[in-house]
């Protein structure tokens, strides 16, 4: 069996799928430009499994780069996580959004193609159901989505498609994730966010540490039990192990396909919140302030597709979920700078 090559290998979500797949016996190609992510996350995750991955630093856009990394390597199947990924940002420089995460993708698929490699687990997000009711389903069909990021992923999700009728050969599995967060249990990787953070749990823990003075949650005032949005977390290893069952799906898949990847159950802001204070027994510093542009009141998956298909289900509550991401924290005050 050839290698996986994982595109933004060295990211939040890319570092934990490479420990599993490493630790199931395969091999590992690397691809990351560090705009996002820290080259010390590939040494942690190869001292985590005691097993080397190959790894190579370039842009995904970059043809001749992505032709020298295939034409080097037996490269049987690839997880293409590479791309920006900050909801707010995409709104202010929406250009470099679509050039990125669009334009990456098809210099991938056309380097695969060159390749004969027609086996791809593609990243994608819950944001493309935009504003309809959850449960999301994999059958919906999308609904106002409200940023330049959500809709490169829309794009992606259409670009593969229609890739996937034109050439019977590819086996394409989209995964479209909640909200992951916590990290692995050994504390070495986790989520390491640059400048002010623009998700709930690594703010939550900036103001645990006491880098930051203040958690803002919000609005308080949606039509939910609490007032606050509730939104449906996953653990970030939960996730990592759904990549290892849509490449098992691959091995005897022709076509396309997409997949959620949540727990199916909803937590609101103040949940995580007290359960993180109670878990990890420390007292957060926290204000509810007015609601910010774009937020939905409820979002969670529908999963059930997931666990009939692939054989996997979400096993960590928010709890474990709290606690490892506090232990990734107090282990690393400054993410990977040392």
């Amino acid at each position: 069996m050839g290698s996986v090559l994982v595109t933004g290998g060295a990211g939040y979500i890319g570092s934990h799928t490479c420990v599993e797949l490493l630790e199931c016996g395969r091999e590992v190609i690397v691809i990351d430009n560090f705009v996002n992510s820290s080259y010390e996350s590939i040494k942690r995750v190869q001292d985590i499994t005691g097993k080397k991955m190959k790894f190579f630093e370039g842009d995904m856009r970059d043809r001749d780069f992505l032709r020298s990394v295939f034409s080097e390597n037996e490269v049987d199947s690839v997880i293409h996580f590479a791309g920006l990924k900050a909801v707010g940002e995409s709104c202010e420089v929406p250009l470099e959004y679509y050039d990125n995460n669009l334009n990456s993708l098809i210099a991938l698929c056309e380097t695969m193609a060159g390749f004969n490699v027609k086996k791809l687990v593609f990243s994608s997000s819950a944001t493309v159901y935009g504003d309809n009711q959850p449960p999301y389903n994999e059958n919906m069909k999308p609904g106002l989505i409200t940023n330049p990021y959500g809709r490169t992923k829309y794009m992606a999700e259409q670009i593969l498609s229609d890739l996937s009728i034109s050439d019977g050969e590819w086996s394409i599995l989209i995964l479209r994730y909640f909200n992951p967060i916590g990290a692995h249990e050994s504390g070495k990787i986790g989520e390491d966010p640059k400048g002010i953070p623009n998700n709930l749990m690594p703010y939550i823990l900036k103001v645990a540490i006491g880098e930051l003075p203040e958690l803002k949650v919000f609005g308080g005032d949606y039509k939910t039990p609490d007032g606050t949005c509730i939104r449906d977390y996953i653990h970030v290893v939960d996730l990592a192990k759904g990549h290892i069952s849509a490449l098992k799906k691959l091995d005897k898949f022709k076509g396309f396909d997409i997949y959620n990847l949540g727990t199916g159950k909803g937590c609101s802001v103040l949940e995580l919140i007290n359960k993180f204070e109670e878990v990890c027994k420390v007292n957060l510093n926290y204000s509810v302030g007015d609601r910010r542009d774009g937020d939905l009141p409820v979002c969670f998956a529908d999963t059930s597709k997931a666990e009939k298909q692939l054989n996997w289900k979400a096993k960590y509550d928010i709890g474990r979920m709290c606690e490892d991401s506090w232990r990734w924290q107090i282990s690393n005050p400054k993410g990977y700078k040392r």
